[in-house]
């Protein structure tokens, strides 16, 4: 079997693995999927996609067969659409059943919207990349990308910070009475905002009592 991905022709390799990745979706998806393709492509990885590589002509369900079988892993574009699917359905608990202990972590789950993680998928640890940034989602997608495949630890490559050294001092109170973190406020409470293991706080300017 010869295949046409990314521009090269693509055989049998590493045990009858062709592909790195194979993105199931459903087509309310299709952007998605697509973006997430292109990123891993541009990475290196040998990608699998409907939208890319079933072309006119081409066997539909062999190719959907062919990319859980003759893939490495299974990126599962997860939405409320995706889970409803009968077919989106089938293509992750096939990659689920080949790996049910997620020791090879066969089966990545990419949330790209606010929905619930039913059954199974609740319990494989996935990344959401619907409330990033476009650069931040990239490095999240391609983050775990490579621990998938290396199997590494998710140690960051600098210490996080001392706990007490960002703990809101008690007693202090911002201009509403309240502490802002970001783009968030707490008016009568703490909170804390974490950005890739770096917490960052910020108190407004205090009241100061009897002014007019």
């Amino acid at each position: 079997m010869s295949v046409t991905n990314g521009g090269s022709s693509a055989g049998p390799a590493d045990g009858g693995v062709v592909w790195d990745f194979f993105v199931s979706y459903t087509q309310a998806d299709r952007g998605w999927a697509e973006w997430i393709a292109w990123q891993l492509e541009d990475a290196g990885y040998r990608v699998l996609v409907q939208a890319w590589d079933f072309v006119p002509g081409s066997n539909w369900a062999r190719g959907m067969d062919d990319g859980v079988r003759m893939s490495a892993r299974t990126v599962a574009v997860l939405s409320g659409a995706y889970f409803r699917s009968v077919f989106g359905t089938a293509e992750w608990q096939a990659a689920w059943a080949a790996d049910p202990l997620g020791e090879q972590r066969k089966l990545l789950v990419a949330r790209v919207e606010d929905c619930p993680r039913p059954g199974v998928l609740a319990q494989v640890v996935g990344i959401d990349i619907f409330d990033r940034s476009q650069d931040q989602a990239r490095t999240v997608l391609l983050q775990a990308a490579e621990l998938a495949i290396t199997g590494a630890r998710a140690k960051p490559p600098t210490p996080p910070p001392f706990p007490a050294d960002t703990a809101p001092s008690a007693g202090a109170t911002g201009a509403t009475g309240g502490i802002q973190v970001g783009d968030v406020s707490a008016p009568d409470g703490q909170a804390v905002g974490v950005n890739y293991g770096q917490v960052a706080q910020i108190r407004t300017p205090q009241t100061q009592q009897g002014n007019s």
